[in-house]
């Protein structure tokens, strides 16, 4: 799909290396901003919703 509109965090840098994301029609499209012509993860946007809250509440956080 060419007619995303891609994005990456506001707090990466124009060298760092992350994931994109694009909204797409019927759900939220990933990829590898390495490698953008590569394969894309496609997730519901309510699963992907619940993802990002897990993210903001600090769910996802490592023990260290």
């Amino acid at each position: 799909m060419t007619d995303l509109v891609w994005r990456k965090s506001s707090r990466s840098g124009p060298e760092t290396k992350c994931v994109e994301v694009a909204q797409a029609p019927d759900s939220i499209a990933v990829r590898d901003s390495k490698d953008p012509e590569g394969g894309q993860l496609r997730v519901q946007a309510a699963q992907w919703g619940a993802f990002m809250q897990g993210l903001k509440s600090g769910r996802f956080r490592s023990a260290e």
